[in-house]
């Protein structure tokens, strides 16, 4: 199994439940797919170090996925990147 670990960053004007529904479903993409997540890790809102699309602060999660098929994570990203409430994210195989 390969491991990645995901980081993104969704837009800190979420109110609580959208902010957790979203999370949801973009989990949800990954574990749809026969993905496991191994660890989540939410650290909340902090400041960004630049500001990306006028907003000085986001909410960052963290999480650490094991999957057999390398395109469970070519379609996370596909799907991310036209996400409006995803300011930024990163991919990185371990």
């Amino acid at each position: 199994m390969t491991k990645y670990e995901i980081m993104y960053i969704l837009d800190s004007t979420l109110d609580e439940e959208t902010r957790k529904l979203e999370i949801e479903k973009l989990h949800g993409i990954l574990t749809e797919n026969d993905a496991k997540l191994t660890n989540v890790n939410e650290w909340g809102n902090r400041e960004l170090a630049y500001e990306i699309n006028k907003q000085r602060r986001g909410y960052y999660v963290v999480v650490t996925v094991e999957t057999e098929n390398p395109e469970v994570v070519s379609e996370f990203t596909r799907l991310i990147k036209i996400n409006k409430n995803v300011l930024r994210y990163i991919v990185i195989k371990l």
